[in-house]
């Protein structure tokens, strides 16, 4: 018997359509991966290694690796405490709502 082809994007779609409490959670984790991929992007854009970001911060190169990988979810202080060894900071801003 040969295996079904099963597209992961189009499942997550029915999900989210079928599921109030998986779409919201799905769209959550969206917003945590998309602000991680972003201090991964200041982080390179300022040329600092893993390394370097823990030496800054006084955490281990393994704690900054395993947020970057998705691996663990960081405290809004170590969050913050990143971007601030980078010359960075998070703001907060009113989303564009359409009614």
């Amino acid at each position: 018997m040969p295996f079904a082809e099963v597209s992961i994007k189009d499942e997550i779609e029915k999900s989210r359509t079928e599921s109030e409490s998986f779409r919201k959670a799905w769209d959550e984790s969206r917003q945590e991966y998309r602000l991680i991929g972003e201090m991964i992007s200041l982080r390179k854009k300022e040329k600092i290694t893993q390394s370097k970001l823990a030496e800054l911060t006084g955490n281990k190169q393994q704690v900054i690796s395993r947020i970057e990988k998705k691996e663990s979810n960081p405290s809004l202080h170590i969050f913050c405490n990143l971007l601030n060894a980078m010359g960075y900071e998070l703001k907060i801003v009113k989303k564009n709502q359409s009614i």
